[in-house]
């Protein structure tokens, strides 16, 4: 998998974008473009956002900063690593996680965010365990 993104002019602006969980007391500031934002149809992302897919976008984890306190939970992900997950104590919304594959990055739910503006996902994984009625963008990378 590669996270390579092109660099924006040296005088452009970095984006900021705010994230926080329901009850805004765990939240995280976020510098720069997200490195991939995808969508997961794991069964594992249904059960974990009680939907029909996970949506999240990745970012360096030097351009992220957490404020508020957590609580962690991991799991083992179908490749074999862990992934631990970081919710509020308060109202146990997911805010982040990390892959133990890629401690470099930080991922976090796109929802989380409540930017209807948020860019739209470039990469769909899982789709054999994806909802019929669900629809795609033609251009979406596709991996299994």
């Amino acid at each position: 998998m590669s996270f390579a993104k092109a660099l924006p002019p040296p005088d452009a602006p970095r984006i900021v974008r705010q994230a926080a969980c329901s009850c805004g007391s765990l939240q995280a500031s976020v510098q720069g473009e997200a490195l991939r934002i995808s969508i997961c149809h794991c069964l594992a992302c249904q059960r974990r956002t009680g939907s029909v897919f996970g949506m999240q976008a990745r970012f360096a984890r030097s351009d992220v900063s957490i404020q508020g306190a957590w609580r962690s939970w991991r799991r083992i992900g179908d490749s074999g690593s862990a992934i631990d997950f970081h919710f509020c104590p308060l109202c146990s919304a997911t805010l982040f996680y990390i892959c133990e594959e890629q401690p470099e990055v930080i991922a976090i739910p796109v929802g989380a965010f409540a930017d209807p503006d948020f860019p739209p996902p470039r990469v769909s994984v899982y789709e054999e365990r994806k909802h019929a009625w669900v629809g795609l963008p033609p251009e979406i990378e596709r991996e299994s």
